[in-house]
């Protein structure tokens, strides 16, 4: 293909995407009120437990139809992932090898759904730190979330965290393509452990021991699940490496 067919892909690939994120986005809208409703349970259940008001704030009068409008928007963009990955795969692929292609199936088939779980990590923690920083206020004092700040708090959250979840599998894709050896992996489990504790120090910010076990022990097991498949990775490709030597070499020897 010419410069200019690719651009003509890329305009085809461009424009069905956004139209799916536009319906997505009209379907977000529709449940725009429902994932608010949940998003403000934790501020409910804080607000009972601790015995003074805790309540989401609206500062202005245009501020809740805009925080439904960026829900509706998020929403669209969740609902129509496969619609958009897919036009974004479908652009790169007539470039891959079938080798590649494999690779990225799999990184495909992989991360999704540990994204899926990572997020849902997040949204299991999210509670309980919503209740802990906001237990720190004195007695006898409000507290009146901003309600954008807090939905930006709650996305921040679950996207980093569900970003977290998926990093073992480019480790394994790393390897896959010769990038990065299996042993180097497991001999940087000592800085894997100290990134992971860092990570989810920042990503629950408070002094929550429990919430920062809650997302350190997943992450710690596909870790240790990935140094397991790069170290068979890497002794399955040595026996391949083997293999072709001994079939290189042998009709020499019968000479």
């Amino acid at each position: 293909m010419g410069l200019l067919e690719h651009l003509r892909e890329l305009r085809k690939r461009l424009f069905r995407s956004a139209l799916g994120v536009i319906v997505g986005a009209v379907a977000g809208w529709f449940v725009s009120s429902l994932v608010l409703n949940w998003l403000r349970t934790p501020v409910t259940i804080a607000a009972s437990t601790q015995g003074r008001p805790v309540a989401i704030n609206f500062p202005s009068v245009s501020a809740a139809f805009d925080l439904r409008i960026e829900i509706a928007i998020i929403t669209g963009l969740v609902i129509s992932s496969p619609v958009w990955l897919y036009q974004i795969f479908a652009f790169f692929v007539p470039a891959l090898t079938r080798r590649e292609k494999w690779y990225t199936f799999g990184f495909l088939g992989a991360a999704i759904p540990l994204f899926i779980a990572g997020c849902a990590a997040g949204l299991f923690v999210m509670p309980h730190i919503v209740q802990l920083m906001t237990g720190f206020a004195p007695a006898g004092s409000s507290s009146y979330i901003d309600a954008s700040g807090y939905f930006d708090f709650v996305m921040k959250l679950v996207i980093v965290t569900g970003v977290a979840f998926v990093l073992p599998v480019f480790v394994v894709v790393l390897n896959l393509a010769g990038v990065v050896s299996g042993t180097a992996v497991l001999h940087s489990w000592r800085w894997a452990v100290i990134g992971i504790c860092l990570f989810t120090a920042i990503a629950t910010p408070a002094a929550d021991v429990l919430s920062m076990l809650l997302l350190a022990a997943p992450m710690l097991v596909l870790y240790i699940a990935a140094c397991g498949i790069t170290v068979v990775n890497d002794r399955r490709r040595e026996r391949r490496l083997e293999a072709e030597t001994r079939q290189m070499l042998a009709p020499t020897s019968v000479e």
